[in-house]
């Protein structure tokens, strides 16, 4: 299966569970503060026992591909702890998770698991908007002495900011479903009609000012 076959499947998947919801006309306010004609929440993907195998064997499979020397998977709190921890059942690899930030008691753990000295580790996330919170993560991995290597992902935005932001990291970023695919699945398939097309493409050129 190529990548744009997948990409389409994965974005059909999102749609018909509803962790992607679509509403043009009636913006959501993101926790940036930004208005959005689209919301996504992968996690929903979970509940949906063959969705759910065959994300985890398309991420395994990139992490495959791209990664041939990864030695450990390490999954961004909370939404990319379970899709990471399928990932590493499957390739069976090492797995550990990066909170937001440390905990305020116990052993003050932002890193959970056990991360080896100069192992090389792939981040698996669900979402990538901006890559703030996922790179966040990243960082505290590098600074703990791990190499991270690269992050997989279930769907981006593909916001040129993202991109950026990944590419000062030194991070590769792959991912399996986008935007794109993801509003010409909802077109297809009759989610919105063609004409909120140009709402959708105007937001993602500038999400920041977009119905500000």
């Amino acid at each position: 299966m190529d990548s744009t076959t997948i990409a389409h499947q994965v974005a059909s998947f999102l749609l018909e569970t509803e962790a992607v919801k679509l509403r043009p006309e009636q913006p959501f306010r993101w926790s940036s503060g930004w208005n959005s004609p689209i919301y996504c929440d992968n996690r929903v993907t979970l509940s949906f026992p063959f969705i759910r195998s065959f994300i985890k064997q398309q991420l395994g499979e990139m992490v495959k591909e791209n990664f041939p020397e990864a030695e450990a998977i390490a999954g961004v709190a909370t939404a990319g702890i379970a899709q990471g921890a399928l990932v590493a059942d499957l390739l069976d690899m090492p797995f550990l998770y990066v909170r937001p930030q440390p905990k305020s008691h116990g052993m003050a753990n932002q890193i959970e698991g056990k991360l080896l000295p100069g192992q090389k580790i792939v981040m698996v996330e669900d979402l990538i908007s901006t890559g703030g919170s996922s790179l966040k993560a990243a960082e505290a991995v590098r600074s703990a002495g791990g190499n991270v290597i690269g992050m997989a992902a279930i769907f981006t935005y593909g916001f040129a900011l993202a991109e950026e932001n990944f590419k000062e990291a030194g991070i590769p970023l792959h991912c399996l479903s986008d935007y794109q695919a993801l509003t010409e699945a909802a077109i297809e398939k009759g989610y919105i009609p063609e004409s909120a097309m140009q709402t959708l493409a105007e937001w993602r050129k500038s999400p920041h000012t977009w119905k500000v």
